[in-house]
């Protein structure tokens, strides 16, 4: 029996756990564990390793990906597609865990339905904008190091009587930004999910300035674009020359995806692997997506992901309301 793993698309937190559970787990159930470096790439380019312990020894505290990743368009060509086929023939792989996100799984639904490779695919992206699943291996992390980040600079700002715009990342979704702005007592947060009326927002915070507020949180999503702000720049120039405060901004990027995995990435991340493992090897397994619901996982059809675009919930939207107007 053997099974190999890799990690496709943007890297998270969680990751590299994830591979050392995959590794010692397979061990443990007499499975050979082969490792793909370089994502899909690396499947077409036949970068395929057995594991050993070493592989993965010292890694479950470590951000990224050992094994790396990729964005493959060669991989949409059948001609390579094929290529990676016979790659993995050569070591007797036919069943493949990735980690990804819903276009990295649609690229193995196609190989599979191409030459029969099974797969799981686990959710790995600090965007948490997969549909079906409630949480994504990283965005925890990535959660804590907007946190942290965000309370170091509201202790400048209070300092010095300064407004901040902390950009997080999340592309179309604003789920970062909204739980940050939630859970550090912003005073703004704008999201694509959410409307919001600067002239609103600005007239309640001249008067809260009025009454003694000495600094002010704003936390905005990437992929905000309605309205007539756009840009985080936009933002630092309206606060400044609109309601009247002295603003930095800081953008936070791909700090967001690095760094330490948090305890909760590096226990879901065990146990996504070890879920994926004992399913994919039962005799009526297809193909699926392992998801996380209401404190269980459970293994969804790839149909099932695609059928809908991820929506935040409503009550988490509800509580953000206020930092809107």
């Amino acid at each position: 029996m053997a099974i190999a793993i890799l990690t496709s698309g943007g890297d998270c937190a969680g990751m590299n756990p994830a591979i050392k559970q995959f590794v010692d787990y397979c061990f443990t159930k007499g499975i050979k564990p082969f490792l793909v470096f370089d994502g899909l790439e690396g499947l077409i380019d036949g970068n395929i390793k057995e594991a050993t312990f070493d592989d993965v020894a010292g890694i479950m505290h470590e951000g990224g990906t050992k094994i790396r990743s990729s964005r493959s368009k060669r991989f949409f060509e059948l001609e390579y597609r094929k290529q990676a086929y016979e790659n993995l023939q050569k070591h007797g792989v036919d069943k493949l865990i990735i980690l990804g996100g819903d276009g990295s799984f649609r690229a193995l639904n196609q190989f599979y339905k191409d030459f029969g490779v099974k797969f799981v695919g686990i959710p790995a992206t600090i965007d948490n904008d997969i549909f079906g699943t409630e949480y994504c291996l990283g965005v925890d992390t990535a959660l804590n190091i907007i946190r942290e980040a965000t309370d170091a600079i509201r202790d400048t700002s209070a300092s010095f009587k300064r407004a901040c715009v902390i950009e997080t990342m999340g592309r179309d979704c604003g789920y970062l930004a909204l739980v940050s702005a939630i859970t550090c007592g912003a005073e703004v947060c704008m999201i694509p999910e959410l409307d919001y009326d600067l002239d609103v927002i600005g007239k309640r915070l001249k008067e809260e300035l009025k009454n003694g507020r000495k600094y002010i949180v704003c936390v905005v999503a990437e992929g905000c674009s309605k309205n007539k702000c756009t840009t985080t720049n936009e933002l630092v120039r309206w606060l400044e020359e609109d309601v009247g405060i002295e603003t930095r901004a800081t953008i936070l990027g791909h700090i967001q995806r690095g760094g330490n995995p948090t305890v909760y990435d590096r226990l879901m991340a065990s146990e996504f692997v070890t879920f994926a493992i004992d399913e994919i090897f039962k005799e009526e397994f297809t193909s699926s997506v392992i998801v996380y619901n209401k404190g269980e996982f459970e293994f969804v059809s790839i149909d099932y992901v695609n059928s809908s675009k991820y929506e935040i919930k409503e009550e988490l939207l509800n509580l953000a309301k206020r930092l809107v107007n």
